[in-house]
């Protein structure tokens, strides 16, 4: 779990292909992490599998490549990064998993005043779980949704902070971008269509 306050911007050092998916080296400011934690890499939880000063070396499975961006990533390539909420730690986001629901595109990016105004193109499927001032991660950072300018678009306002400590201050049209909805809005949504078509809503197996 995660907040979507991102803590380091990362770069791709290496990346390597495999059966199983790709392997990735990140270099990062992290000196003290531990083999096996987790850590959000561009709002995608992956596993820490070795670490040094200053880098960790982490893989993604086949399965993740078809459903974020990491399959486009290169050499070179800068990432967003947070590692996992701890007990008693501040929520100053909201609730991140780092399950990326779907890639985005970016349709807008535009400076007003003293903010960045970015739309995203979203799936149809991802479209009800967007409310005015709900939340959304990009990319690992958590936003507010400022508004819902067209059916299945999504329109977020990134502030100075925010461009200058993640990589959302580069984002231009056509870029593509790892969309989480709100988890509370997923539950929410279920718990409706159960209700609608008539059925008590069923916890699922050891809940």
């Amino acid at each position: 779990m995660f907040t979507g306050l991102v803590e380091d911007v990362g770069t791709i050092e290496r990346l390597s292909r495999t059966d199983a998916g790709l392997e990735l080296r990140v270099r990062c400011g992290y000196d003290d992490l531990a083999d096996g934690e987790s850590v959000s890499v561009a709002g995608v939880c992956l596993t820490v599998r070795e670490h040094g000063k200053g880098f960790f070396t982490t893989a993604a499975m086949v399965t993740t490549l078809a459903v974020t961006t990491v399959g486009e990533w290169a050499v070179g390539r800068r990432v967003n990064l947070e590692r996992a909420l701890r007990a008693g730690d501040r929520l100053g986001g909201h609730f991140v998993q780092g399950h990326v629901d779907a890639v985005a595109r970016v349709t807008r990016s535009e400076s007003v005043e003293d903010t960045m105004l970015v739309e995203l193109a979203v799936p149809p499927e991802l479209s009800d779980l967007m409310v005015p001032r709900g939340s959304i991660a990009v990319d690992g950072v958590s936003l507010t949704i400022s508004a819902l300018p067209a059916p299945d678009m999504v329109q977020v306002s990134l502030i100075e902070f925010t461009r200058n400590h993640t990589t959302l201050g580069t984002l231009r049209a056509g870029d593509a971008v790892n969309v989480e909805a709100d988890v509370i809005a997923k539950h929410v949504k279920r718990h409706v269509a159960h209700q609608k078509e008539g059925e008590p809503w069923r916890a699922g197996p050891g809940a």
